[in-house]
């Protein structure tokens, strides 16, 4: 028996039939749990793990959300997009996309023809490869650019703007001229101290001059967006290009208000170029910025849940393992229990006690949780390049939950611990 426990028998003896203190009730139980430090740290690294896992996945949702709302614009206003396979695949894999057949530049250059001359879309048609390293005289980039042969309206639904020097021209893609606009990480890798215009660099051993060069854009999703170099399609098709590769191609409405008008066109001309029959599904895939949210907040919503449900599981089973501990203890402190009842504590005060040990308990637990849920969530935001955030929603959720498993897995061993007989407590070893 720890001297603080005899300490407070001599005061519920003083204050017979009177009831004990809350302050004095708390500073039992506290002490109590300090009398077996590794039992209790155990105990409460079981209801971090809980409370760490729904508030880390939730704080790493939040930031990925505000990562998401802010970098989607990698695609200009009133833009959508066409390719083979989604954008985004959740429920299925590329494998039930695998027959369909890719967009030829031939068929993409006939369907811009067509949306060219029967309405005001630009259109822009994009071939890519990616891990290319520049070089220019003895400097070189890692392997970290985008080589992209596209035409000159590509800086337009990309959301691109030329920073100075000049854009692809329509001439560059017609004559298939070796010119370049890159991006500002390969300026400040080769170009540092000169001016780059005119300059020529290597990409892929093949050579261009450099046109222009793209404002900065920084990173979206941990990604640069300034890692890239862009050349006419029709060079990119002599110097990179393969069969299996398939064309894509971003569109841009002319307004707001014509956008899904223009996407309806778009769909039929594609339709025409692929030679769909009507009643047959399209065998493409058409995302904008809002589709590719959606996408986004059904994968939120998935790993939302998944992760409920493992904090669910994990703060079950630290509850489960409160109650033992609880048990334990009022088997260890039987003969404590009977001494204080002997004392004339009441068995509400006894109660009382054991119920601050179980809900202290849990409440570290949430502590320790949301603090290292916060950490790594906020580290994950770092790197998402998103300003520092606390889920005071979920922080309030782990905090009322563990209360409610520390009331609800601590009330049986404290029930049991108030209905000892004293006599009987006093007679155990």
């Amino acid at each position: 028996m720890n001297k603080q426990a005899t300490e407070s028998m001599k005061s519920t003896g003083t204050l017979k039939r009177k009831g004990i203190r809350q302050l004095d009730l708390f500073a039992l139980a506290t002490g109590s749990l300090g009398s077996n430090k590794l039992r209790t740290a155990l105990t409460v690294l079981g209801v971090t793990i809980g409370v760490f896992s729904v508030v880390g996945v939730m704080t790493t949702l939040t930031a990925v959300r505000r990562s998401i709302d802010s970098g989607l614009s990698f695609l200009g206003a009133n833009v959508f997009e066409v390719g083979k396979y989604p954008a985004v695949m959740i429920n299925d894999g590329w494998w039930n996309y695998r027959h369909r057949p890719n967009f030829a530049l031939r068929d993409t250059s006939r369907f811009r023809s067509l949306m060219e001359a029967n309405t005001d879309a630009l259109v822009s048609l994009i071939l890519e490869d990616g891990n290319e390293r520049a070089r220019y005289r003895d400097r070189q980039t890692g392997r970290n650019n985008s080589l992209i042969g596209t035409n000159e309206n590509f800086i337009f639904t990309a959301n691109y703007k030329i920073a100075y020097g000049r854009n692809l021209g329509p001439d560059d893609v017609l004559f298939n001229r070796p010119v370049v606009v890159i991006g500002n990480d390969i300026v400040n890798e080769l170009f540092f101290d000169t001016n780059p215009l005119g300059k020529m660099v290597t990409i892929d051993g093949f050579r261009y001059t450099v046109v222009g060069v793209l404002e900065e854009r920084g990173k979206i999703f941990g990604n640069s967006m300034d890692s890239l170099a862009v050349i006419p399609i029709t060079r990119f098709m002599h110097t990179n290009y393969n069969s299996w590769r398939s064309t894509r191609i971003s569109i841009q409405a002319p307004s707001a208000e014509l956008f899904e008008e223009t996407k309806q066109e778009a769909i039929g001309y594609l339709r025409l170029i692929r030679g769909l029959e009507p009643e047959a599904p399209n065998n493409f895939e058409i995302y904008s910025n809002d589709s590719l949210r959606s996408s986004f907040a059904q994968i939120a919503v998935t790993v939302g849940t998944g992760g409920l449900m493992i904090s669910a599981i994990a703060l079950v089973t630290a509850g489960v393992g409160i109650m033992n501990i609880m048990l334990v203890s009022v088997t260890e402190r039987t003969r404590e229990i009977g001494v204080r009842k002997s004392l004339g504590a009441r068995s509400r005060d006894i109660m009382k006690q054991f119920l601050i040990e179980s809900v202290f308990l849990s409440e570290l637990g949430a502590l320790g949780g949301i603090a290292l849920g916060a950490i790594v969530g906020n580290l994950i935001a770092k790197q998402l390049n998103v300003m520092m955030i606390f889920p005071w929603f979920w922080a309030g959720v782990a905090v009322a939950v563990c209360s409610a498993i520390g009331i609800g897995f601590g009330l049986y061993p404290a029930w049991k611990a108030a209905k000892l007989n004293p006599v009987e407590a006093l007679r155990y070893e």
